[in-house]
């Protein structure tokens, strides 16, 4: 019966975050859904929706009052991010961010180094990073299907890679980055069209609350 029960809640918090209720604001839904999140549950999210991102940022996510203290942060963060770098792709989701670089804005076809425009961007990105420091940085890097799997996912490992390795050398402390690299299996777009293969060839940034960050809240909601 209780694990049922956490089925049903599970897939209810799921149902609310993937059908983008129209009458509840994003630091609403992270409220909601974060009470019952967590890893499990964010990999079953993040599974069902093809979207490692959003199951990751709600398996991180708290929930409740606090969640709603750090949803409004994070609403604040993400303008920012909007206003300063109008080359990535900001999404509000939950207590966290998204934010995506296609790798012809990154990256050369096939290639892991980045561009003199790719270091113009996190340029840009690092200076609303480093104004909140109490926050976790994920880089997931996504290939296109072109290619051997294994080649796939070693290029987006290296990706990710090249890229933590520049923010760390731009001031991000290194304990707020982490990386993962998945290859051709999660693609957002269609890989039988052209277009679709470049979007598909991707970086994404995954900004959640530190720890530092959810005591903070904690505090600030039970006043």
């Amino acid at each position: 019966m209780k694990k049922l029960r956490m089925s049903l809640i599970m897939i209810l918090s799921a149902a609310l975050i993937l059908s983008g209720c129209a009458s509840w604001n994003k630091t609403q839904k992270g409220a909601v859904v974060g009470t019952a999140a967590g890893g499990a549950m964010g990999a079953v999210i993040g599974k069902a929706s093809g979207n490692t991102a959003l199951g990751a940022i709600i398996g991180a996510a708290v929930g409740g009052a606090t969640g709603a203290v750090i949803g409004h942060q994070m609403d604040k963060q993400a303008e920012e991010i909007k206003k300063t770098v109008p080359d990535a792709k900001v999404e509000r989701v939950g207590e966290g961010i998204v934010v995506e670089f296609s790798s012809n804005v990154l990256f050369g076809f096939d290639k892991s180094s980045l561009s003199a425009d790719a270091k113009t961007n996190l340029n840009k990105l690092v200076t609303v990073l480093n104004s909140y420091p109490d926050t976790n940085i994920e880089l997931q890097g996504h290939t296109d299907s072109k290619g051997t799997e294994a080649y796939n996912q070693n290029l987006s490992e290296k990706r990710a890679t090249t890229v933590s390795g520049y923010l760390a050398g731009e001031g991000i402390t290194a304990n707020r980055l982490t990386i993962k690299g998945f290859g051709e299996t999660v693609p957002k777009y269609d890989n039988e069209t052209a277009e679709g293969r470049t979007q598909n060839r991707r970086v994404e940034f995954l900004i959640t609350a530190n720890e530092k960050m959810k005591a903070a809240a904690a505090k600030e909601a039970a006043k």
